[in-house]
């Protein structure tokens, strides 16, 4: 019988994105700069590997019209994969991870940086969890979720297995969705309760409800929202941080150039 908590976590970083910093820290008048990494994450648990987000889609990059459509839209943002190939596919090699080991699929929200690898399930019977809310506004007219960053070609697929929440639901033994809408109008991030046998805590991956460690120390909003007001988005941040601060577990922030890496670090420490 699978056993109620995860067993490992893996940090996957599935390329790059250079920006200004008022696209993840609203109103910010520094002027700054990030290199912030895509982020996704593996999930062993006893039922098999549960994958959290997919990164880019490459055959938007690769084709000059596609690249020009949709990542060379705003020459203030750059998008860049982390190696020749299929970043996800690469980075599941990587951490000995085939396609096939996958059991299950967590989607935080359809923005091209999160949705990218989402086609790789179609058709495979592996469930892809996701928000009601967010594939309804995804599926919407043109050209409102294309303008936000949501591309349609790597989501609309009648063969994907969608399995829709609306609101909390648990996705595999001891990795569950958490409501965090406001970046998106179906936003959601994701709690991993591990296992006591494989050390226990946990963590809360709050991926685009609070991009930075400032968002969450600061209770400061993002600087990307749908729907909404910015002042909006601290609520599901501090929402997220009174879950933590419940369970006792660490809120990591999805797009931080500092924690990021030094998580991915900790946990390859962890689990060698």
């Amino acid at each position: 019988m699978a056993g109620t908590g995860a067993l490992r976590v893996v940090p996957l970083t599935l390329g790059w994105v250079e920006l200004p910093i008022t696209v993840s820290l609203h109103a910010d008048t520094t002027g700054r700069r990030l290199r912030e990494p895509v982020p996704a994450v593996l999930v062993q648990t006893g039922q098999g590997w549960v994958l959290l987000d997919t990164g880019f889609n490459p055959a938007l990059f690769a084709d000059a019209p596609l690249h020009r459509r949709f990542h060379g839209r705003d020459p203030d943002i750059r998008s860049t994969l982390p190696g020749p190939g299929d970043p996800l596919l690469e980075a599941l090699t990587r951490a000995g991870v085939s396609l096939g080991d996958i059991v299950a699929v967590g989607i935080s929200h359809l923005h091209y940086d999160h949705a990218g690898g989402i086609r790789h399930f179609a058709g495979t019977g592996v469930p892809v969890h996701l928000q009601r809310t967010e594939l309804d506004y995804g599926l919407s007219g043109h050209p409102g979720p294309e303008a936000n960053g949501m591309f349609r070609i790597d989501y609309d697929d009648v063969a994907i297995d969608w399995r829709l929440a609306d609101g909390g639901a648990a996705i595999a033994p001891g990795v569950s969705a958490v409501s965090s809408a406001g970046h998106t109008p179906g936003h959601q991030s994701f709690v991993v309760d591990i296992a006591e046998e494989a050390g226990g805590g946990g963590y809360v991956f709050a991926f685009d409800a609070a991009d930075l460690t400032e968002n969450i120390d600061n209770d400061l909003p993002v600087g990307g929202f749908i729907g909404c007001a910015a002042e909006d988005t601290v609520t599901s941040i501090r929402r997220l941080k009174s879950l933590a601060a419940q369970k006792g577990y660490r809120l990591v922030p999805g797009h931080d150039p500092v924690a990021w890496p030094a998580l991915t670090a900790e946990l390859s420490a962890r689990w060698h």
